[in-house]
């Protein structure tokens, strides 16, 4: 058994978030304790976190005295009962008796139900001793068991014929890899996409599903994502989604447009994004294992082929953008420049905003993980979930990735890396301005961007102050020398990257109705407009972009107008 190791967080929000992360990259829980009142509440962001995107955690928080419960004593709440919703299993410890049983079904809950399980102390409780309690007369001493439990669920055998003969009798196949993909699901993907020439598109919790040096990766869905799997998405005629119920599913194929199988553990969620034939409910990789010997190799390469022609092309934009010499330098200059220099094995961690897209295009290769907080999108994810990742992992290099948006939510956390002697990395990106606000604000409401701005923070100054290493880089040719200074440095460093707020972070996937709200938003007073169009019509865009290329006399208009 590993050791146990406390680390002392800044805020409780952010212990909650650590233990998610550790969960995420390792399938085994950690503990988050924390005090009665503010405390216990402050950790719901993080246990929703690992609700939702289905990881084991075990929260400890503190009570009032247990005879004052209910009399309005300091720091009285519920908190059973308040952190309940966001977890499987919640429960007050009434003393030593009743300790060790609710323990275990807390942990045995986290385990099997993939999700937070929560126990709640009263304070004097805390201290009692074994003469303090009475054990009832139903609770036989060593009646509980310390062994494991592995549940590998496997669908039934007929379904599996079915799924087979459904993916044998299609031409152009698709591939979706979610989060359920993750953890030894990978190279059979692989194995399967070599069988059926198909094009494997990941939902952004399935990134280190299969790295992105796969000959078969096509690379991201949904805004976060690459053309190239908008289009193996839009011309397929069979659709095999396996562990990912993304919310970005309005990117999938049109219903009715291909016939589809779905392999989920959780039975529930087979169906709930796509009219499935055939849905197989279990495990990704003992699925896959029985799935593949009953397909056929499709000799017809042609379908994978055009899709990672496009990936390929997709991908030469990135770094034609990230050579830019601008000032403020392109987004991409960093996630170009940090593909090329990650360590092997590293664990990289995104944060929420317009940091989302640009993690999602940073290359992992084989060994690579990733994770962020992919439903939820709580900002401020990144380094706690650094945090866990290099608990879990002291020898591997692990980076944090976050917006400017995100990384000052959870300033202190800086101070834990110091305090702890963690070695990570935080890369923040620094526009000044919540981003992915102003696009969403154009592109989903027609509106001109409103309260979006942020006041300057120098992370550098702040980074030094609490005992980090730090860099920054404000020219695309700057990048490279200041991650190979932060990654040479023996401790925990931060490189500051100011980059264009006004580059695009869905410039190749956003669809032609959004854009025509985008130029509702332009004509309503939208300040950003004539930057934001040039970008959107940046050399080569238009070609990948169908819905840049449909409104590109529009675009234009917006991008020389004189007014702005």
């Amino acid at each position: 058994m590993p050791a146990r190791r406390f680390v002392h967080v800044r805020h409780e929000e952010y212990a909650a978030l650590a233990a998610v992360g550790y969960a995420k990259f390792t399938g085994r829980p950690a503990a988050c304790v924390a005090t009665s009142g503010p405390g216990a509440l402050h950790l719901l962001n993080g246990l929703y976190d690992g609700k939702i995107d289905g990881v084991p955690v075990l929260a400890v928080t503190g009570m009032t005295y247990h005879d004052l419960v209910g009399t309005h004593f300091l720091q009285d709440i519920d908190n059973d009962k308040v952190l309940e919703p966001a977890c499987t299993f919640s429960e007050r410890v009434m003393g030593p008796a009743h300790a060790l049983a609710v323990t275990d079904r807390a942990v045995r809950a986290a385990l099997y139900q993939r999700a937070p399980a929560h126990l709640t102390i009263p304070i004097d409780t805390q201290s009692w001793t074994g003469e303090q309690d009475t054990a009832s007369e139903k609770n036989i001493p060593g009646h509980l068991s310390a062994a494991g439990q592995r549940h590998v669920q496997v669908p039934a055998e007929d379904d599996l014929a079915r799924a087979a003969e459904l993916l044998n009798s299609c031409a152009r196949i698709t591939v979706l890899a979610g989060a359920g993909a993750r953890f030894g699901a990978g190279e059979l993907l692989e194995r399967l996409a070599e069988t059926l020439g198909a094009p494997i598109a990941k939902a952004g919790l399935g990134k280190d599903a299969v790295p992105d040096d796969s000959p078969w990766c096509t690379g991201g869905i949904g805004f976060i994502g690459t053309r190239a799997s908008q289009w193996a998405m839009e011309n397929c005629d069979a659709f095999l989604i396996v562990g990912s119920s993304t919310p970005f599913y309005d990117f999938w194929p049109e219903p009715g447009q291909a016939r589809a199988v779905q392999i989920d553990v959780a039975g529930d969620r087979i169906g709930m994004r796509y009219p499935v034939e055939v849905g197989l409910c279990g495990d990704a990789a003992a699925t896959l294992a029985l799935l593949l010997p009953l397909l056929r190799v499709r000799e017809d390469r042609s379908f994978a082929r055009r899709a990672r022609e496009l990936y390929d092309e997709w991908w030469q934009l990135q770094q034609r953008r990230a050579a830019d010499p601008a000032v403020p330098m392109k987004p991409q200059a960093v996630t170009c420049a940090l593909s090329e220099i990650l360590p092997d094995g590293a664990i990289l961690t995104g944060d929420a905003g317009t940091v989302s897209s640009w993690g999602s295009r940073v290359m992992l290769r084989r060994g690579m993980q990733f994770s962020f907080s992919g439903t939820l999108c709580s900002m401020g994810s990144a380094v706690p979930y650094a945090i866990g990742a290099q608990i879990a992992y002291p020898d591997r290099p692990v980076v944090a990735f976050v917006g400017d948006g995100g990384l000052s939510m959870c300033l202190g956390e800086l101070a834990t890396l110091a305090q702890h002697r963690l070695p990570v990395k935080v890369i923040v990106l620094r526009n000044d301005t919540l981003g992915l606000e102003v696009w969403e604000q154009n592109a989903y409401l027609g509106n001109p961007q409103y309260g979006c701005e942020l006041s300057p923070v120098d992370f550098v100054k702040v980074a030094e102050g609490c005992g980090l290493a730090a860099f920054r880089a404000e020219q695309s040719g700057q990048v490279t020398d200041a991650l190979t200074r932060a990654f040479a440095h023996d401790g925990p460093a931060l490189v500051e990257c100011v980059v264009d707020p006004h580059e695009p972070p869905f410039g190749e996937t956003v669809k032609p109705d959004q854009v025509g709200k985008m130029l509702q938003a332009y004509e309503r007073g939208e300040k950003a407009a004539a930057p934001m169009s040039a970008n959107l019509l940046a050399p080569g865009r238009p070609a990948l972009s169908p819905g840049v290329a449909q409104h590109q006399d529009d675009l234009a208009r917006h991008a020389r107008d004189p007014r702005r």
